[in-house]
């Protein structure tokens, strides 16, 4: 089996190097280079604004029936193609092997939630005060969408947004991740395979300022989706609010964990910790700060820390791997700049702490103890598979510094009492909200923010509220 071939696709088209800028993309297990992927230039972006903006004409007036049956092939061909695209993600992402099989499968799931649902974009008829007035309410397709994905979930986090975008009628230009690109060209193979026509579907790549600037600044582009950094989609919703043009924001977290003493803290401890170091803590949702009511404080530490250094470490194809390297170098040093800064707040590392050999992008799982509030690990999401844990005395206190930061994507809790499993949902301010359990990312739930961790929501019967315009229609006979 071999690596995807790197290309550009625009207007139903690909297209390589061919004389463009092109960058290398490397395996972040071994360092190795994987390929070359080119860059958009200008003429490229204006080409894929224009196929965007024809085929938008048609594909907006194109039959739900017919946007439901494409959909539900690309979710056939994903689930046939899982294993060759699994494998590929693994080597330009570094994610385990089965992790990356479990995202793309997942995904096929997406594209059929999606298909059903854009049968059902409902208009409504309001009653008139007039016997000859007819009043109409219905929803229409923005126009052409903009759309900017990360390399952590690189298949998942795309096909979100190209299925919301495609069954509401709209056409989409994506800018995938350039670390790890496999993915997104095999999502533009899915769809042109399953009969999309030429244009609705655009990918490109390049300097991700550059190009986002540039696609948001176009008079054609009505909507533009993200995810990724706070600083970054606070930059392009200013941007976007330049041009009053529709934005989502899916931006980061940095997820309280509350483990209040009667919960089944064995089982909250061997959960968390497999969850906390799904793709290397690489995770906008993954529990980061954790809070540990006083009386269960020591017997979680002790639990979870075991549980954390036990996890095998590894390239993501290598059989036994539960943890693969970081996506990429920067994200290593981010990892040693923040042990350093726990350390001059009193930081006890309880496990793990350093990077791993000498070739790849390995860092151990970490918990730290004993840390203040204060301190970088407690304040800035890490994005990594780095943990705090720290004590808390009541309800009231732990409500409160869950609640101290700008962040608000995710938050966990961990009882066994109703009462307090109640009061805690309510309490807690964040987007998602996960009791005694995970269960965010399924197609059929809302999945988003609040405050500085964005707006908008993907999944559910919302999945389609940011790619439509609604329009009020009133005739009188």
């Amino acid at each position: 089996m071999t690596y995807e071939t790197l290309a550009l696709y625009i207007d139903g088209t690909w297209a390589s190097g061919e004389g463009r800028p092109e960058q290398e993309v490397l395996n972040p297990a071994t360092d190795e280079i994987l390929g070359r992927l080119p860059h958009a230039t200008t003429a490229d972006l204006d080409r894929a604004l224009t196929s965007a903006q024809r085929a938008f004409e048609s594909w907006r007036r194109s039959s739900p029936m017919e946007r439901s049956q494409m959909l539900r092939k690309v979710g056939e061909l994903t689930r046939e193609r899982a294993p060759q695209i699994a494998r590929n993600l693994t080597l330009d992402q570094g994610k385990p092997l089965a992790e990356a099989l479990a995202e793309v499968k997942a995904c096929a799931d997406h594209a059929d939630w999606h298909a059903e649902e854009c049968r059902r974009i409902y208009g409504r008829v309001i009653p008139a005060r007039l016997p000859n007035v007819r009043q109409l309410v219905v929803q229409e397709p923005v126009g052409v969408c903009a759309a900017f994905t990360p390399w952590n979930f690189p298949f998942n986090q795309a096909i979100r947004k190209i299925c919301a975008a495609l069954g509401a009628g709209c056409t989409i230009i994506l800018k995938g991740p350039e670390d790890a690109p496999s993915a997104i060209l095999a999502l533009g193979h899915l769809f042109e395979d399953a009969g999309l026509p030429a244009g609705c579907l655009n990918l490109v790549w390049g300097v991700p300022s550059e190009v986002s600037e540039y696609l948001i600044r176009s008079p054609i582009v009505r909507k533009i989706s993200f995810t990724g950094s706070v600083p970054v989609g606070k930059r392009l919703a200013a941007l976007a609010g330049q041009h009053m043009k529709r934005t989502t924001m899916e931006l980061g977290g940095h997820a309280p964990v509350i483990i209040f003493d009667d919960a089944d803290i064995e089982r909250a401890a061997d959960m968390l910790a497999a969850y906390k170091m799904r793709n290397a803590g690489q995770v906008c949702i993954s529990p980061t700060r954790f809070y540990v009511q006083r009386d269960a404080h020591d017997s979680y530490v002790e639990r979870f820390t075991r549980a954390i250094g036990n996890i095998n470490v590894g390239a993501g194809l290598d059989e036994g791997t539960q943890m693969g390297p970081l996506c990429h170098s920067r994200r290593v040093e981010a990892m040693e700049l923040f042990v350093a800064d726990a350390l001059t707040h009193g930081g006890t590392i309880a496990t793990g702490g350093k990077r791993l050999g000498t070739r790849g992008n390995f860092f151990a799982p970490t918990v730290v103890t004993d840390l203040t509030d204060q301190s970088r690990l407690m304040t800035d999401e890490p994005f990594g598979p780095i943990a705090a844990v720290t004590p808390f005395k009541d309800f009231d206190e732990v409500v409160r510094r869950a609640n101290s930061l700008s962040y608000g994507l995710a938050a966990f809790a961990f009882t066994t009492s109703s009462k307090t499993a109640h009061a805690i949902s309510d309490a807690l301010a964040a987007g998602m909200v996960n009791i005694n359990h995970f269960g965010m990312t399924f197609p059929e739930t809302p999945f988003g923010g609040i405050n500085d961790s964005g707006y908008g929501r993907e999944g559910g019967s919302e999945t389609f509220d940011g790619y439509l315009n609604t329009k009020f229609i009133t005739q009188m006979d």
